[in-house]
């Protein structure tokens, strides 16, 4: 795997440190904060918010992706993220991704600055899409994800669904080098499968790419402590945690501040240099 990549001009060093992809949902009915930054000014404070917090990508998106959720006319979706694009990269200096799996809605949030594109499917929904990517030549996330949640080797069935991505992210014309994947924590799974992904999320990096892991306020955590969207900050912050010890090189968050502070920790404790502190100690 390669150790960099560049995304909107900026490298990230892909192994031995964790990135924050900060949410900013431009949507009336995302599950947790849906309806918040539904207006541009809202959304560029919110940016600004998370920029000063410690994000190092801005993650925008139009329709909604909770379970249930209804297919949003393209037009509709590109009404949505296009101008907070715009305005997001004229303000501020940070690489912006957008999440969709539509092709027409990438090609025109790449028209307004997008620098990476956040695909929920894979490339498996709209076909057109690997080829949009392949010759913008920009980085993407690619997610595992499934129509049912019915598998026979689960962690095994994972992995052969994102190589078929990988195939499919070549034949548009994708660099490797140019690849995320997302092991999809609350996507095409169950509770308890969303629970294993978390235990071997080192399976992942098999794949020879970085990975990102997403389950800020997600139902696996709603589900083990019985809580409300806005008070799983806590849970979140164990899958982060978890998500550094097993090398993930991002997660996608909505508490941009508490995560970075999790991560900083975490990663000092990983990469202290045991043998100075033995001699030290004599």
């Amino acid at each position: 795997m390669k150790e960099r990549m560049n995304i909107g001009g900026k490298e990230f060093v892909t192994k031995g440190h964790t990135y924050i992809m900060g949410i900013l949902n431009v949507t009336p009915d995302s599950f947790s904060d849906g309806g918040s930054y539904t207006t541009l000014d809202k959304a560029l404070r919110h940016a600004e918010q998370m920029i000063n917090e410690g994000a190092d990508i801005i993650d925008i998106g139009g329709e909604s992706t909770r379970p249930g959720y209804e297919l949003l006319e393209e037009k509709v979706e590109i009404a949505r993220v296009s101008p907070v694009i715009e305005a997001v990269k004229s303000r501020f200096d940070i690489p912006v991704s957008v999440d969709t799996y539509k092709s027409k809605v990438a090609q025109a949030a790449i028209g307004a600055g997008a620098d990476l594109i956040n695909d929920i499917w894979g490339l498996k929904y709209d076909e057109k899409l690997a080829t949009v990517i392949g010759k913008a030549n920009l980085p993407c996330c690619l997610m595992h994800n499934r129509s049912e949640a019915v598998y026979g080797h689960f962690i095994s069935d994972c992995l052969s669904d994102l190589q078929e991505t990988l195939d499919l992210a070549e034949k548009g014309g994708i660099a490797k080098d140019n690849i995320i994947l997302d092991p999809g924590v609350g996507f095409g799974k169950t509770y308890e499968h969303n629970l294993i992904v978390m235990k071997h999320l080192d399976a992942f990096l098999k794949l020879d790419c970085p990975v990102l892991l997403g389950t800020s306020r997600k139902s696996l955590i709603g589900l083990t402590l019985n809580l409300p969207p806005a008070e799983r900050v806590e849970g979140t912050l164990t899958t982060t945690v978890m998500g550094v010890m097993a090398g993930m090189s991002f997660v996608r968050v909505h508490d941009v501040e508490a995560n970075r502070r999790a991560i900083r920790m975490a990663e000092a404790i990983l990469q202290v240099q045991e043998e100075s502190i033995w001699d030290t100690l004599g």
